[in-house]
Formats: structure tokens, sequence, C-alpha cells
């Protein structure tokens, strides 16, 4: 059950010369995220994830553990260094490439359209250049990649053992990132639309497939046993909340998509999936069907969401490669359709601009990240609005020595994810609050910090009166230290000493000291354990 069986006497013998072209650009952008993943220092988040490769955890709060263990790859062979952190993305990005490639070769036998595959992600910026960032999307794309790919291979083999791989991926997606749940429906559909529906019902490999999905997810199912399913209702919020309608959000969303994915790209690949669903849908062609809706359900439910809600930049990013492989897809099948060469034409320029622009947006980024001196987004630049917590570190340095303190305090999870980043557990680092993050972390060194003075270091703007109230510790003001990037103030911290005071690593849940902050974009909300 090919998607394409017809067309492929002319593509077979065609010059594997975009295959050569591709392989020397590819070679070039990984080149390049190298060096940005070694000269950009870590984001808050990125240390915040660094520091769950840390520990022995089953889970944790905010998402399954598979980024985690992505990062304990890299730091395994690099050390805890930026590259050593951020290495597993550049291997997430070549294996999606790969996977991407196979694919569309399975689909088409055309080297132009392999080539057109592989470059997409090149050409939009948050593959291109930003999965070199590591996040929990990074994690899951690969693994989601291979799900579609092993669907793939499903329809054109019809041998059913194929549904197993899917189901070993989709449980190796779903401990990276929950929102691959999102893929659900263009399964359901690749299953039930098609006239194979009935056979495959009748058939134990799709049931198999979801006991070896749970299987794989079983780590996270036991730690959230164990822990009142603290991730489910953690999610659970960010995925219920309600601000009202905002045309602000919707924009931000949009206006994200077109950023992260391309000014081109975004309208060649939305073009691409719309003719794929009708093309497939028209004639319960289940690969077709596959395609187009693991990108066009997730995509609208975001766009219905960021109506009353600021959706994250990253939530969306695990879709856009599978409309990668059906754009490129797209343009072999209109061949087929008879579709017009002046329309043919037009596909092909428009294909060819979002490549050629897209590729130039991702260097043009790199290089004012990576080698010009200028800030030209001020506080709002989101790499600049977290850099330079080496200055606060050194700060801090100066005032345990001065003070004699043994250990520091943090008030929010990303001032402590930094200092743990920069000290290495040199110095104990404690979050006093917020302790539902933290549970089955090991033991910070607490004989370094019972009975000894102690640095709390937060933000000046956080209001942290009602925290203070909970907290028995002497404070002594020892001044402020301002982040700067690049010429511009980005935040300014607070330095006081604290003595008379041990903090609660494991307070009761229903203590304020427990409860977690969930943040989406513009809102916070508190949940308690």
């Amino acid at each position: 059950m090919t998607l394409a069986p017809d067309i492929t006497a002319k593509s077979d013998g065609a010059s594997r010369r975009p295959l050569v072209v591709a392989g020397l650009v590819i070679a070039a952008m990984t080149a390049l995220r190298i060096v940005y993943a070694s000269a950009i220092d870590l984001r808050t988040d990125e240390a915040y994830y660094w520091t769950w490769s840390k520990e022995g955890a089953l889970s944790f709060l905010d998402h399954p553990p598979g980024i985690a263990w992505l990062i304990r790859f890299g730091t395994f062979i690099f050390g805890d260094t930026v590259l050593g952190v951020r290495f597993g993305g550049i291997v997430a990005m070549l294996v999606t490439q790969c996977l991407l490639a196979d694919i569309v070769r399975r689909l088409t036998h055309d080297a132009r359209a392999i080539a057109i595959a592989v470059l997409m992600p090149e050409a939009a910026l948050y593959y291109g250049l930003l999965m070199a960032k590591v996040a929990p999307d990074v994690a899951m794309i690969p693994f989601a990649m291979a799900m579609t790919w092993s669907l793939v291979r499903l329809a054109q083999s019809d041998d059913g053992h194929w549904w197993l791989a899917a189901g070993l991926f989709a449980g190796l997606a779903l401990l990276s990132k929950f929102t691959v749940v999102m893929f659900a429906p263009a399964v359901a559909a690749f299953l039930l639309v098609p006239d194979w529906r009935w056979r495959w019902l009748r058939s134990p490999y799709p049931y198999l497939a979801l006991l070896i999905a749970i299987a794989v997810f079983s780590p996270v199912l036991i730690w959230n046993a164990q822990h009142d399913w603290a991730s489910f209702r953690f999610q659970g919020v960010r995925a219920t909340t309600n601000y009202g309608i905002s045309l602000r959000t919707l924009g931000d969303y949009i206006g994200l998509q077109f950023g992260l994915v391309g000014f081109v790209m975004l309208p060649v690949v939305l073009s691409g999936l719309v003719m794929t669903a009708w093309r497939g849908y028209r004639s319960r062609e289940p690969v077709g069907i596959l395609l187009s809706t693991a990108v066009l359900v997730p995509f609208v439910y975001f766009l219905v969401k960021s109506l009353t809600l600021r959706v994250g930049d990253t939530w969306p990013m695990f879709m856009w490669p599978t409309g990668f492989a059906a754009a490129a897809v797209n343009l072999v099948l209109m061949r087929r359709d008879g579709w017009s060469a002046r329309m043919l034409r037009s596909s092909v320029f428009w294909m060819n601009t979002a490549l050629v622009s897209g590729i130039a947006f991702v260097v043009i980024v790199f290089l004012y990240y990576v080698a010009a001196p200028w800030n030209f987004f001020g506080r709002l630049d989101p790499i600049g609005a977290e850099a330079g917590f080496e200055q606060v570190a050194a700060r801090a340095q100066a005032a345990l020595d001065e003070t004699g303190a043994t250990w520091i305090a943090t008030g929010d999870y990303r001032t402590y994810a930094m200092m743990r980043w920069v000290f290495r557990d040199r110095v104990p680092v404690v979050e006093i609050n917020e302790r539902g993050r933290f549970q089955d972390f090991r033991d910070p060194g607490m004989d370094r910090i019972r009975g000894h003075a102690g640095l709390f270091i937060g933000r000046q703007s956080d209001d942290r009166t009602a925290l203070w109230q909970m907290i028995p510790a002497k404070r002594e003001q020892l001044g402020l230290v301002e982040r700067r990037w690049r010429g511009v103030v980005t935040d300014t911290y607070v330095l006081e000493k604290l003595s008379g005071w041990t903090p609660e690593l494991n307070p009761p849940r229903d203590s304020p000291l427990f409860q977690w902050r969930v943040l989406a974009g513009e809102f916070e909300m508190r949940v308690y354990g």
C-alpha cells in the first residue's frame, strides 16, 4: 500500500546530485549548531533539566524523564559542559532528518523530494538552530517521527509487526513529553478510515502495540502513582486554564509559527498538508490520512487554545517534521494528479524560496547571537534575557567568602537551576519553596547546610513577603547584583545572609513550601500537592 506506486519510473533514474547538495548543507548546518551549542550560555530551563540528569528519580513533576536521559547521554561524552548538555539535541536533529529521508524515499523514490524533506528542517529556525537548545520536545521529536516511520512501513508492507515498533516508539515519545498524545487522532484515523479497518481491528497487533507503549511509559505511571498523580495534575492545569478571549495570545501563536517554522515555509507546509488531507481522505489512503491528521489536528487545537492562553513556543514543534514529509511528498504527487505545469512551477518556486530564505534567516540569527555585539531587542531578547548568570555567581562567590556561608538558597526554580549549574555542586543549592518540584531528589548536602549560615539569591522584583512569614530565618541584606547582556540590564537580584534556620526539604503536602507554580506564558497559577 504505497502512497505513490505509479511515479517511480521517472524518479528512479534521477540524478543523486540533489542528495549530495543536501548532504553538504546538512554538514555545514550541523557544524553551525555545534558552534551555537558551545558558544551560548545555558538557558534556565536547560539548566533545570540538567539538574534532573543528576538525579535517579523515575520521573519528574514537570515532564517525563526522557530529557534527563538525553542530557545524561551528552554529558557522558562531553562532561558537564554546554556542548555536553546540548549534544543530544544535535543528534536528535540528525536522527529526525534520517527518518524524514527514509519516509519520503519510500513514498516517492524521488531524490529531489528526499533532498527537500531533509532541508526543510534546516530552513526552519526552531530545527535549524534551536534544536541545539535541549527541551523535552527535542527528546520527543525523533521518537514521534520513528512512530510515524513505523506506520508508513506498515502501510507499505502490510506486515502487522510494524504496529509493535510503532507502539515502542510511541512509548518512548511519551517518556519524553505528554503532548505526543495529540498524534492519537492521526493513528486512530490511520486505523479506522481506510478499508483495512476491520482487518486490523480483528488483529492482535494494534492492541499489543498499545500494551507495549504503556509498558515503556510505565516509569512515569509508577512515579505518579507514588506521588498522587502530580505530573498529570500539573499538566492538567495548563490544558484547562482559561483566561478569556485574547487576540494578543492568538497573534502570539500565529507569529511564533511564522518565526520558528518560517515566514514562507509555514504557508508552503500548510498548503501541502491541506492537499495531502484532501487526497488521503477522498481515497481513504492510509499514509496521506496519517501525515495530514498528525499535523492539522494539533495545529487547530493550539489555534483554538491560543484564543484564551499563550501557547508556549515549543509546544507545537513536535508536529512540523511530519508536515515537512507531507509537503515534500505532495510535490511529487501533484505531478501524478495532473496539476497544470504553471501550478507545478509555482509550487517548486515557493518551496525553493522557502528553503533559501529560511536557511539564510537561520544563519543570520546564528551570526547575531554568536558574532554580533549588539542587542536589538533589549530585555525582550529571548536569549539575552536569560544570559549573564555568571555575574550573579561571581557576586555570590564573593558573598560566600565574606560571610562564611556554606550553602545557597533560592526562591524560584530558574535561579536554583542556574546556581547549581554554575557551582556544579561545590556549594549546596536549595530552592526553599516549591518543594513539590524536587520529589525523589537526592540529598543536596545537608551536613553542609544544617547549623551553618546560608546565602539567599532572589530576583528583586519578586514579592516574597508571604514566603518569609513561613520561614523563621534571620535575614541580613548584603546588596544587589545586576544581570547584563550586551550592555542591557536584564534583571536585578538581591543577596541576603540567612542564619538561625535550616530549610525543610520534605515539607507536608499541604504546606505552602511544598506547593509548586505552573507557568505558561503570561499566567502563573498555584497548585497544591
